[in-house]
């Protein structure tokens, strides 16, 4: 059976630091990967922020408490896993991800941890270095073909090392500059390209 990996937020859950950004309506927090390509930039800029406003992980993690998966993401999900081996190899961080997870009925993720001290964000510690890429190369090395769905300039490694990756729901100006990869705007598009590709 072949292994499917899949990011997280933008392919199954909507982005966690856009929903920080409307609670706290803070806009600077509404960057993603989508618009800087360097994760750890990304993370740099977003603790400098929370820092500035004096935002703890209490707060972060209410916010968090109340998404919900994308709308057909479980469905999509409750698919993929009678098909494939599924891991969400996401940037994000268990401290932030679990309660999505509960409501994903827990599938494997690899992500990254949290330093928090005193109900504060003081770093992060990144799984080791190109941490998409390094996963699926890791599924290859025993011997699986695997698949990758994903929507920003840091899944591209993934979907790079992949035997077979696609777009999903990524935007126009990402898709023009990674052409080689299949977009897919919809679950039933995405389907259809893995079982094609399986």
């Amino acid at each position: 059976m072949d292994i499917l990996c899949l990011d997280l937020e933008g392919v199954l859950a909507p982005e966690i630091w856009v929903g920080v950004a409307k609670a706290t309506g803070i806009e600077e927090l509404t960057l993603t990967t989508q618009d800087i390509p360097v994760y750890e930039d990304l993370m740099d800029k977003r603790l400098e922020i929370i820092e500035k406003h004096d935002i703890g992980i209490d707060l972060i993690q209410k916010v968090i408490g109340e998404l919900e998966p994308l709308p057909g993401a479980k469905e999509f999900l409750a698919w993929a896993r009678r098909h494939f081996q599924v891991a969400i190899i996401s940037d994000t961080f268990y401290e932030f991800a679990l309660p999505i997870m509960a409501q994903l009925d827990y599938p494997m993720l690899l992500c990254h941890k949290l330093t928090i001290k005193d109900n504060r964000i003081v770093g992060y510690n990144i799984r080791q270095s190109d941490p998409k890429r390094h996963s699926v190369a890791a599924f290859q090395g025993l011997k699986y073909q695997v698949l990758a769905a994903g929507d920003s300039y840091n899944d591209i490694p993934m979907l790079d090392q992949a035997d077979k990756g696609f777009f999903f729901m990524a935007p126009e100006k990402i898709q023009k500059e990674f052409p080689q990869f299949s977009a897919a705007n919809t679950y039933a598009e995405l389907q259809k390209y893995l079982l094609e590709a399986s």
